[in-house]
């Protein structure tokens, strides 16, 4: 799996922690307020806003859903706008060492388009968990190329094998856990509504 350079990571961290912190400025929110709505400790979404601290999947999540906008939507407005081509060399990824998951987006989102291609790999036993989608009524798809996937939607959990595709629309909480031996690597293909 290719990977951006260490110069191109730190800017892309640099890039969101200064649009996290715009974002929160443009709805006229002080730390305290985006701490009440997202639930994360105002230290920690200073520390976020600073470039101090690299967001996880879950905290990136959170703000994702209070800023109302897809994680691949918010790492748009990090870059310059993206072109039509994306060589695999140039595509963004991005690492929770957390929870063990890394994110590329393959085909970046775009103002004037509803979808976008995003490459996820988790390590074995690693979860992730969404209290709510950033946006209700988001189209999923997820199509597994390499091992296997639970993916909790509405309740239900569905195990996801290589080939398999899942599909649904997000509405409320989700899950992803990746119960191994061996990591899990899907396609996940997002429609806003």
């Amino acid at each position: 799996m290719r990977d951006t350079s260490e110069g191109e990571a730190a800017s892309v961290e640099a890039g969101l922690a200064a649009r996290l912190g715009e974002l929160r400025v443009e709805r006229g929110w002080s730390l305290d307020e985006l701490a009440r709505r997202s639930g994360l400790s105002r230290s920690t979404l200073s520390r976020l806003e600073r470039g101090e601290l690299s967001p996880t999947a879950a905290q990136l999540g959170r703000l994702c859903t209070v800023h109302e906008r897809t994680m691949s939507r918010l790492l748009l407005e990090v870059e310059a706008q993206p072109p039509q081509l994306v060589p695999a060399s140039r595509q963004t990824v991005w690492r929770d060492e957390e929870s063990g998951f890394v994110r590329r987006s393959v085909s970046p989102p775009h103002a004037g388009l509803r979808a976008e291609v995003i490459e996820g790999v988790l390590d074995a036993g690693a979860v992730i968990a969404y209290e709510n989608p950033p946006v209700p009524g988001l189209e999923q798809h997820i199509w597994v190329l390499e091992g296997t996937v639970e993916i909790t939607v509405d309740s239900t959990v569905h195990t996801v094998g290589p080939g398999d595709c899942l599909r649904f629309r997000l509405r409320g909480p989700s899950r992803f856990h990746c119960p191994g031996p061996e990591r899990v690597r899907y396609a996940l293909m997002i429609v806003a509504p």
